[in-house]
């Protein structure tokens, strides 16, 4: 029989007159800035350029830095014969998740032997915050408007998921102080104290991006007295355990300390920055709540979510971090990298302040070592930044932030150096 050809087929179907697209109403969305300003620091030909946008860890030679524990893991998984590429089931890798919530709040934390946790497996941090949204949007306390605190300086990906997941009232808590560059912790409980009862209060579990600014521990308590006074419901947002200061305990102590007051709470955690799995986009949805049986309740609305969203996760990142979390000695070879990476972050913060003090010693740059973890607040405003870009190649985010791990002893002083001349032109 002769073949109905694609010529043939469209001689049957005729002419069709042309209309205009029903998508011409679509307006252009700008660019997302930091991969805009990494764009921008590519095309730039100054030899002395530096990127402090991306929040990505660098060596002190400016390149990324395969964890070599990851290496290690990931040669044991390819010598594995028994494992295949069947789909994982929604929630995700059984023994990833399980690994992620002792890695959140530590074998022993009693919420875990009353069986008050559950986790699901996650798109990273960013889908971790999606699924909670989401399920929050249709299940918590079937609010049509209830508000979304989040701090002012925060990330920005924070306001946009949950705008686009249906809620509608996103607002502000105080957190940063311009004039004494540090937390405004009177601001931050005013505002909280001053929430609707039960509204949704988005956290930084430690190293707050932007900021590097995290609450003292006396601090954080009076935080959760309000959280439990006012029946406030906190998603802990965390990004950087372990990577911080090189102690998962020690970054996980705030969100340890919620759980262990019996109070329900979500936790979306990143294997971006602790692991370097960046594009294995690695995470969990963890949840602490008041028993097994609302827990399982909340899983399978999850599960449900997940399904209508993309049907599995991926299963080499969950691989990676539960072979490293479940193995003795590559737990222990992870946590000597992740050691390498929040010391060499700390000794930029010092070198970096020395520098500036050297340039400037009426002014104080003493938080440039107080900020913890990955990015660091410099305080520069606006027409700075946009001057340190076009006059000296320095790329960061016009509020200031720049990433520690884009300083090096190579450019530190060209950096010091800008950020100073650039106060002769505000």
């Amino acid at each position: 029989m002769a073949d109905f050809s694609t010529l043939d087929a469209l001689q049957a179907l005729g002419s069709v007159e042309q209309k205009d697209s029903v998508f011409g109403h679509v307006s252009q969305a700008p660019p997302i800035t930091v991969f805009k300003l990494k764009d921008d620091y590519v095309a730039d030909s100054n030899p002395d350029k530096i990127n402090l946008g991306v929040g990505a860890y660098r060596t002190g030679e400016g390149k990324p830095w395969p964890l070599p524990v990851v290496k290690a893991a990931e040669k044991l998984i390819v010598a594995d014969e028994s494992l295949n590429k069947e789909y994982l089931p929604s929630t995700g890798l059984p023994e990833f998740v399980t690994a992620s919530i002792k890695l959140l709040l530590g074998d022993d934390h009693k919420a875990i032997s009353e069986n008050r946790t559950a986790g699901v497996q996650s798109i990273s941090g960013t889908g971790a915050l999606m699924l909670a949204a989401h399920f929050l949007r249709n299940f918590y306390n079937e609010r049509e408007n209830t508000p979304v605190y989040v701090s002012k300086e925060t990330w920005g990906n924070h306001r946009d998921i949950f705008k686009r997941a249906g809620f509608n009232d996103i607002r502000n808590y105080s957190y940063w102080e311009q004039k004494s560059l540090s937390l405004n912790i009177d601001g931050l409980l005013s505002d909280l104290n001053s929430a609707p009862e039960g509204s949704i209060v988005i956290l930084h579990g430690c190293a707050h991006n932007p900021t590097g600014c995290d609450p003292t521990r006396k601090q954080w308590v009076e935080i959760f007295k309000i959280l439990m006074a006012r029946k406030l419901f906190p998603i802990f947002d965390n990004a950087y355990q372990g990577f911080a200061s090189g102690d998962p305990s020690y970054d996980g102590w705030a969100m340890r300390l919620f759980a262990e007051t019996g109070c329900e709470a979500f936790f979306t955690q990143s294997y971006a920055k602790n692991f370097g799995l960046y594009n294995e986009r690695c995470g969990c949805l963890a949840m602490v709540g008041s028993s097994e049986d609302v827990l399982n309740k909340m899983k399978s609305q999850i599960v449900l979510i997940v399904r209508q969203l993309y049907s599995n996760p991926p299963v080499h990142g969950a691989r990676i971090v539960a072979t490293v979390l479940n193995t003795p000695e590559l737990y222990d070879q992870w946590r000597a990298n992740i050691k390498t990476m929040s010391e060499r972050i700390l000794a930029m913060r010092g070198l970096l302040r020395t520098e500036l003090e050297k340039l400037d010693s009426e002014r104080s740059w003493q938080h440039i070592t107080t900020q913890i973890g990955m990015f660091s607040f410099t305080g520069l405003n606006k027409d700075q930044c946009e001057w340190m870009k076009a006059e000296r190649s320095i790329y960061l985010l016009n509020t200031g932030r720049i990433s520690m791990a884009g300083v090096n002893e190579s450019n530190v002083q060209y950096l010091a150096k800008g950020m100073i001349d650039s106060f002769e032109h505000m």
